[in-house]
């Protein structure tokens, strides 16, 4: 019960026993005093009746005319003479009834008053015994009618004493309802602080809630820092910063295999002439200083990725660029330009480079060695020169112009479709739920394009929400038609827009009873630079019964320390940390604090891009709530 229904009982209860109390002291005194007037009437009456009749001839006509007028004028309920000996000689009496007072107020609260009394002469010999009692009907509406005006006078101050509490109580307690929402998210694991009241009682209650979240905060944000600084130090290499063998080759191996990157693409190695001749030439930290040097220089391109594959050999990979032979000469340009003249003096031959394009689903292994016949023809070329071998595109070659139209038409026409993969639990395959990965059917003649094939076009075109939205109608239409539970991706350019915000959640409220089922993932990155939209499209599918959660998850947003903050469902870790796990103890250690600061947030853990169902019983010990990816395979039915 609320603190506003409590108030309004209270009152009630206080009034009711102040009515009751007061109800019956007026009422019982009211009744006192009547009675006495009514017993000095009679008595009065009785008295000066019986003089004025002792007076009189004692002629029963002339007698019963003055009782008669007595009792017509004196609102008497009977009058009554009897002789001496105890026979009657007149009485009178009222026979109506009392209308406007109930009979159970009556028979409640009865009037008891004695009859007035007095003796009537003749000469100095008693005539007659003079009785009467005055009617009690005045006496009645008046105690009803003071009755009535208390109950309804009190009813009065009972409300208005309600409606001014009930102001009030909101107004003393609403910073109440602040630490109220602030327990709600805690409860909804977000982590805000509210301002402190200046009711004592309410300053402590809130400044111990603050005081607890910002433990929670700072001891969550700790553990953010400790994990990333284990993750660097596992998967970054110490020198320059870029990522080592080990985590680039898990990265490279998930732009080979995974739907979300584009189908080819472009690798270029740069190999250093011999290592040990520069340490020899330029000493430990002369050396470690051109290594530093090279490495800011390849993460600052437009490169996606970039790692150091062993002592004097990086690798960067080009995801947007198609032509091997065009991604060699950009960075073989820039490295000529802003980096070789700095060491050009005491190393004129310093560098190879080679670059080659890669295919989605095409072998790791062959795309390395494919990297070290090119590095060999460039180094065949002489000092600080590169190569790249001519090869032929597959590629879908679509004009930009004609993308808009075949994109529009896509989903005016329905040519956007789902590719479901189960997301299990555990080692014995239990399906948790499945993952909507989104394909365009460009034309019956050709396969279905991945997402990683069109959205980044779509997103250069501002296509990405009206194909977000038609995801969400067919994960919507595909619940119909199954059970369980769907995961899709909405876009990061898409949660930017206010529209789409709104067109999402008017779509969602119109299909309550699937709605629930519905799960929502948004990239890592996305959130990380939309940070603020994200929040708000998290708390609007919350408030729809929807679950959310961050995909590819573990790259960038650990340090940001805002995931204690959000409230999220779940996280999706990057396949790059999961492939090959079970060779990579660093990776282990980091998983597992990751899941265990995700549990302790409430969210449940996902690990993507499993490659080998042996990986799935580690990966349930490391703490991992789901996992989905090429390895997994489903026991249960859906």
């Amino acid at each position: 019960m609320s603190l506003v229904k409590q108030l309004w009982v209270a009152i009630a209860l206080v009034m009711l026993s102040a009515f009751g109390i007061s109800l019956v002291v007026n009422v019982y005194s009211s009744r006192q005093y009547l009675e006495q007037q009514l017993q000095i009437k009679n008595i009065d009456n009785a008295t000066s009746l019986a003089l004025s009749l002792s007076q009189m001839a004692k002629d029963p006509p002339t007698l019963e005319l003055m009782v008669s007028s007595q009792f017509d004028i004196g609102h008497y309920r009977f009058i009554r003479i009897v002789s001496p000996s105890g026979q009657p000689l007149i009485e009178k009496h009222y026979e109506g009834k009392l209308e406007d007072v109930p009979q159970w107020f009556i028979d409640l609260i009865p009037l008891r008053v004695q009859n007035g009394q007095a003796l009537i002469q003749e000469g100095w010999k008693q005539y007659g015994t003079l009785t009467l009692a005055s009617h009690d009907q005045y006496a009645y509406k008046s105690l009803w009618d003071g009755t009535r005006k208390l109950v309804a006078w009190f009813l009065l101050g009972g409300l208005l004493t309600g409606l001014l509490g009930t102001m009030l109580l909101r107004f003393i307690t609403r910073p109440l309802l602040d630490v109220v929402a602030q327990a709600q998210a805690l409860a909804e694991r977000r982590f805000q602080t509210v301002n402190e009241p200046r009711t004592p009682e309410l300053r402590a209650v809130t400044h111990a809630m603050n005081h607890m979240v910002g433990l929670l905060k700072t001891m969550f944000a700790e553990e953010a820092q400790r994990l990333e600084a284990l993750r660097d130090r596992v998967n970054h290499d110490a020198v320059t910063g870029l990522a080592n063998r080990e985590y680039f080759l898990s990265q490279l191996g998930e732009i080979l295999s995974g739907e979300q990157h584009g189908s080819s693409g472009s690798l270029v190695i740069v190999r250093l002439e011999d290592l040990n001749r520069l340490n020899d030439k330029l000493g430990h930290q002369g050396a470690n200083r051109l290594l530093r040097s090279l490495g800011a220089m390849l993460q600052d391109g437009r490169q996606d990725y970039a790692g150091r594959l062993k002592g004097g050999e990086f690798a960067v990979v080009y995801q947007s660029q198609d032509s091997a032979a065009l991604a060699a000469q950009t960075l073989h340009a820039r490295l000529l330009r802003d980096w070789l003249p700095q060491w050009q003096a005491e190393c004129p031959a310093l560098f190879h480079l080679a670059a080659v394009r890669y295919q989605r689903h095409q072998s790791l292994g062959e795309l390395l060695a494919k990297a070290d016949q090119a590095l060999a023809q460039a180094q065949a070329k002489g000092q600080n020169n590169w190569h790249a071998p001519e090869e032929g595109s597959n590629k879908l070659t679509i004009p930009a112009e004609q993308w808009r139209s075949l994109l529009t038409e896509a989903i005016r026409v329905g040519r956007l479709s789902l590719a479901l993969y189960p997301v299990v639990r555990g080692a014995h395959g239990r399906l948790r739920h499945r993952e909507g990965s989104l394909r365009l059917q460009t034309d019956m003649s050709t396969p279905q394009l991945t997402a990683g094939d069109f959205l980044p076009m779509a997103a250069k075109l501002n296509l990405t929400t009206e194909i977000d939205l038609e995801v969400v109608r067919l994960a919507i239409n595909g619940l119909r038609e199954s059970t369980g539970d769907l995961a899709v991706n909405l876009s990061a350019e898409s949660i930017t827009d206010f529209s789409f915000r709104k067109q999402l959640s008017e779509l969602l409220q119109a299909h309550p009873a699937l709605r629930v089922r519905l799960l929502f993932e948004v990239p890592e990155y996305g959130v990380a630079r939309h940070f603020e939209a994200f929040q708000d499209l998290m708390l609007r599918l919350k408030s729809l019964g929807c679950r959310i959660g961050i995909k590819y998850f573990g790259q960038n947003f650990l340090e940001s320390g805002k995931l204690a903050s959000l409230g999220l469902d779940y996280v999706k870790v990057d396949p790059s940390y999961v492939r090959g796990i079970g060779s990579h103890s660093g990776n282990q250690e980091f998983l597992t604090g990751l899941c265990t600061m995700a549990h302790a947030l409430g969210m449940f853990v996902i690990a993507a891009g499993v490659e080998q169902a042996d990986d799935l019983p580690l990966l349930e010990k490391l703490g991992f709530d789901g996992m989905t990816g090429p390895g997994v395979r489903r026991t249960d039915p859906a």
